[in-house]
């Protein structure tokens, strides 16, 4: 243990000053060599592009000497292009894994001489967390999303020598734009390209050390001994794999992008839809995972409520997996129609358009304050708006030119045909996406407004706006997913419908789904149509399910997928629609009167004293407190259980810590903490005697601030209840507001008033070693044991304690706190002769949180839809590949 805490505040609070003292000479050297595999990066792209477009137009070169019966030249020039390229894209790899390697170096090594460094990690953070620094700035994600291309890339050159060409060609010019976007290059002061991740912390921070006109300050080489640390949000096991999923998506959306310009360049207009198919089914599974983890994330990390919020940023994310399902509906069919042929090239290019779209409105600061997810803008807003404009045109302007190549269709679409039900899919996932890609971007109508110089202000669409349009458009989503199923399996005559397949399942539908609606005493025609159009697509795909399962389960994955969508619905609908608050004011008590707070904050909050029972819906609360973790410790341990070191992430056990029985810390003991983590016990009691305790918790990081509250949440078969803290006394951020100390001189076993509550001297004792702190020679303390009566019947024991050290007779008060009563007992004197003992008393509010509690029914609908979703796109995926893999290229289309 440590020698005394009497230091221990100013030693705390001291520690950024401490920190900034400190001065190491600075390693130039991994930033060189990262900037120099940055140029090599950039460089070596330059020239695949080159390589690879030359190697396109000698191969097609070729393919016409070949038709003449000569070829053996060209054949040579073609193979020098090819082999070419390819060094040129490997040197790129290989550069791409070297910068990764040193940025990577810089963070695990805690190099705060580099800026990236310092603001994104710090010493105490652990391995799989120093991973989620790499890609929380600008530069590092713009690094995974290029790692992510590279290895496609790699992957395109080893599996697809038929494209390879002209899709390496289109591979290497985005990497080209995203390489630029980490080159930190500053042309005549003015011009700047990209922002390198390896920029010194002396040229980024604007502190006393690193002005040279503070001679007595100023040391160039002074390097911080600690960083920023991680976004506290961003510390969860979620935020490890989401980022990584979410920005592999992101890649993928340009693979069969690729391979639609590749195909419109070489006019093999529809050649390249099969393996644009297998590679655009692996990509929205992706990207759709991607989207759920974060959607996940937030239900049990942010206090919003739920899963989905509308962000901007969410959004610009879902809106091209919107698109890019119906751009694979339109794929299935688009060598048997033009129509179908020409929505799936623009759909496949307004994915990749869109991704490039959302990291324009994520990183260029256009939302300014309106995102959770967005990053500040780094001055590259002119330059991302040049890489969309880049190939926004170049897309246009090619299917521009190669449309008229498209042979229109013979017969007109019928609604009973394959086509019309895949384009009928498509335009309502388009309309859906179009509406949010919509109210998302009234930022960015108010700067487009403000540049001709219009006085605009647009904010995006609310929640509610969002939900009142998709509802119906998710309603239609599915509806034409089941109908669609039939269609395309055949189940109605081609040239006589027969209605009369839809009896049964209709039949079936409206029986559940009345069940269901009586059930649930719903009354909103809205909610009803929504129950109904879930049930009826899980009928009408599961029976077409049935039937593949019997035959050819390969040809099950649309079924399966359509079926997970409806699932989806249902749990969207009666977790959100059917949530129920019980945590409802019924005390008439005015909980905040802050005019930013949510309109029913009063309404939906419950005031809780501390350890003191309250009555709430079906459940009796109680807030026992603030709760800590610690490492190898399976449970939370109470705050007063333990006091801090010197070393803010370490804390010393103040009695034996225990857990089913187990022992795993003494009293003494040192235990390693995370102290920006404060949990908040709130224990419910069920009617039937069981106990279970919700722990909901706030972070706290003093170079950070106090994060919004995490929720804690207990998860049932049939319902979700949700859990978080709305309000908290004593705030983390101010020091409590303590009544002007009162004075007490008393002997053993008297008594006195703390305002309502009555104490007793019960005994004044001397302080055992191995007590509180560990005492040196020199020093002797002494500890009162005060016992408090309070009204609600209970006894509470406080220590104050008297340390004397006896060289210079310097003495050490510290106070012991009861925050159930919000009482403070320090103590101040002792009177030897008299045997006196003097005490004082301050007072405070007590402890308090206030809370709110949801129910959320059938939410593991969600969740289960998403997983049948996923394995429906799993089945799809593999019998693509596998048909890509036996057909390659050939014009036979199979279902």
């Amino acid at each position: 243990m440590q020698t005394s805490v009497f230091f221990l505040t100013f030693a705390q609070n001291s520690t950024n000053f401490i920190r900034f003292r400190n001065s190491y000479m600075i390693n130039t050297f991994v930033g060189n060599l990262g900037h120099f595999f940055v140029i090599l990066a950039f460089v070596s792209a330059i020239i695949a592009v080159f390589g690879y477009f030359k190697a396109t137009n000698s191969t097609n070169n070729l393919n016409i000497s070949l038709n003449n019966g000569l070829g053996d030249a060209n054949d040579s020039v073609t193979k020098s292009w090819f082999k070419f390229s390819r060094t040129a894209f490997y040197v790129h790899s290989g550069a791409v894994l070297g910068i990764i390697g040193a940025l990577f170096y810089i963070i695990y090594a805690h190099k705060y001489e580099y800026f990236y460094a310092y603001d994104h990690s710090s010493n105490q953070l652990p391995v799989y967390y120093m991973i989620s620094c790499f890609w929380e700035g600008q530069e590092g994600s713009f690094l995974l999303w290029i790692f992510w291309n590279v290895l496609l890339g790699l992957i395109l050159i080893k599996t697809n020598k038929t494209w390879e060409a002209p899709v390496m060609t289109i591979f290497a010019a985005v990497q080209l734009f995203l390489v630029s976007m980490i080159l930190g290059v500053v042309f005549f002061d003015t011009l700047k390209i990209g922002s390198s991740p390896f920029i010194l912390t002396r040229d980024v921070l604007d502190i006393p050390v690193y002005n040279p006109v503070l001679k007595g300050v100023y040391n160039a080489n002074f390097v911080p001994t600690d960083g920023q640390g991680l976004n506290l949000l961003l510390q969860n096991y979620w935020m490890v794999i989401h980022p990584p999923t979410l920005f592999l998506g992101f890649a993928l959306t340009l693979v069969p992008f690729a391979f639609a310009m590749a195909g419109l360049w070489q006019k093999r207009l529809t050649e390249w839809i099969r393996p644009a198919l297998a590679w655009s089914l692996l990509g929205c599974t992706i990207l759709g995972v991607g989207i759920l983890m974060g959607a996940y994330w937030a239900y049990e990390t942010l206090n919003f409520g739920g899963y989905w919020n509308w962000d901007p940023v969410e959004n610009a994310v879902y809106v091209p997996w919107l698109v890019q399902v119906g751009a694979i509906h339109t794929l299935l069919t688009g060598r048997k129609s033009s129509a179908s042929l020409k929505t799936a090239i623009i759909l496949t290019v307004t994915t990749f358009l869109l991704i490039l779209y959302s990291t324009f409105l994520t990183r260029s600061g256009v939302l300014g304050n309106g995102s959770v997810h967005s990053f500040t803008d780094l001055g590259l807003s002119g330059q991302l708006l040049v890489y969309l404009m880049f190939f926004i045109v170049a897309s246009i302007a090619i299917m521009i030119v190669r449309f008229k190549h498209i042979k229109s269709d013979e017969k007109e679409l019928k609604i009973y045909s394959q086509e019309f039900w895949t384009l009928v899919s498509a335009i309502i996932l388009c309309l859906a996406g179009f509406q949010i890609i919509n109210g998302t971007s009234m930022p960015v109508y108010s700067k487009i407004g403000e540049a001709f110089g219009f006085v605009v202000s647009l904010a995006p669409m609310s929640p509610k706006d969002y939900s009142a349009f998709q509802m119906w458009f998710m309603l239609a989503i599915v509806l034409v997913s089941g109908f669609g199923q039939y269609f395309w399996w055949k189940k109605i005559a081609v040239e006589k419908p027969q209605w009369s397949v839809f009896v049964i399942p209709l039949v079936i539908t409206l029986v559940l789904a009345s069940a269901v609606i009586i059930y649930s005493e719903e009354t909103n025609f809205g909610y009803m149509a929504l129950v109904v159009g879930g049930i009826l697509a899980i009928v009408l795909n599961g029976n077409i399910l049935i039937k593949l399962l019997k035959t050819n389960y390969k040809l099950s994955g649309g079924a399966l997928a359509h079926i997970g969508i409806a699932l989806m619905l249902l749990g969207v609908l009666y977790s959100a629609g059917y949530s129920k608050v019980i945590s409802l004011n019924t005390t008439g008590l005015v909980l905040s009167s802050n005019p930013d707070a949510p309109k029913d904050f009063n309404k939906d909050n419950q005031l809780l004293w501390l350890d003191e029972p309250t009555q709430m819906a079906d459940y009796q609360l109680t807030y026992k407190g603030i709760y800590i973790e610690a490492d190898n410790f399976p449970d939370y341990i109470k705050q007063s259980d333990v006091v801090y070191s010197v070393d803010k992430y370490k804390m010393i056990a103040l009695k034996n810590i225990d857990f089913d029985g187990k022992n795993y810390f003494k009293k003494g003991d040192t235990m390693r903490t995370v102290p920006e983590n404060i949990y908040y016990r709130v224990e419910y009691r069920q009617k039937n005697g069981k106990i279970f305790s919700l722990y909901p918790r706030v972070q706290d990081n003093s170079a950070m601030g106090q994060s919004p509250a995490s929720p804690d949440i207990l998860r049932k078969w049939n319902k979700d209840l949700y859990t978080h803290v709305s309000a908290i006394y004593p705030d983390l951020s101010e020091e409590p507001d303590w009544s002007k100390t009162e004075e007490f001189t008393v002997a053993e076993k008297d008594t006195f008033f703390l305002n309502d509550f009555v104490a007793i001297c019960e005994a004044i004792e001397p302080v055992k070693k191995g007590e509180i702190m560990q005492l040196t020679a020199n020093e002797v303390a002494v500890k009162a044991r005060i016992k408090i009566y309070a009204k609600n019947q209970r006894q509470y024991v406080l220590n104050p304690t008297f340390i004397l050290r006896q060289t210079d007779g310097m003495v050490a008060r510290p106070a012991d706190i009861l925050p159930e009563l919000g009482v403070k007992i320090t103590f101040l004197n002792i009177d030897t002769q008299k045997r006196k003992f003097t005490f004082g008393v301050n007072t405070r509010q007590k402890d308090y949180i206030v809370m709110s509690a949801t129910e959320k029914p059938l939410i593991n609908l969600l969740w289960i839809g998403s997983l049948v979703l996923v394995a429906g796109f799993i089945l799809a995926i593999k019998r693509r590949f596998y048909e890509f893999k036996k057909l390659g290229d050939k014009d036979t289309e199979t279902t």
